[in-house]
């Protein structure tokens, strides 16, 4: 009887320990940089690089697919229709953008937006 208390104290003990270690996250200072201008982006694309950018949608070229622009520089962007859930943007509605550079050969980089907020 004792060991099978001692067993089930063990097993309740590690299993405390794996939901512990899979729930942990690093929210740390980086060594990748994260990107804030498509001139940055489309000059040295690093694939899953974080980015934070600020500016406009301004035209649809596909299925979830958009042209962004930073006033600058334009490049393409991959927003799920969740993220558009109550809201309704056009060509002059300032946005923030958060996701990360998709860089595939042969192909130009496109950011596979994360997070789409309105700018403030």
């Amino acid at each position: 009887m004792k060991n099978t208390h001692i067993a089930a104290l063990i097993i309740a003990v590690s299993a405390m320990g794996l939901s512990a270690a899979a729930s942990a996250q690093y929210v740390g200072p980086s060594s990748q940089a994260t990107a804030t201008s498509i001139a940055q982006i489309l000059k040295h694309p690093v694939d899953d690089q974080q980015v934070t950018l600020s500016g406009f949608l301004i035209k649809k070229v596909g299925n979830e697919k958009y042209i962004f622009s930073d006033g600058k520089s334009e490049i393409r962007v991959d927003i799920d229709d969740k993220h558009f859930v109550n809201m309704k943007l056009d060509a002059k509605t300032k946005v923030e953008i958060r996701g990360e550079v998709e860089k595939d050969f042969l192909e130009t980089p496109e950011i596979d937006v994360d997070v789409l907020t309105l700018a403030k």
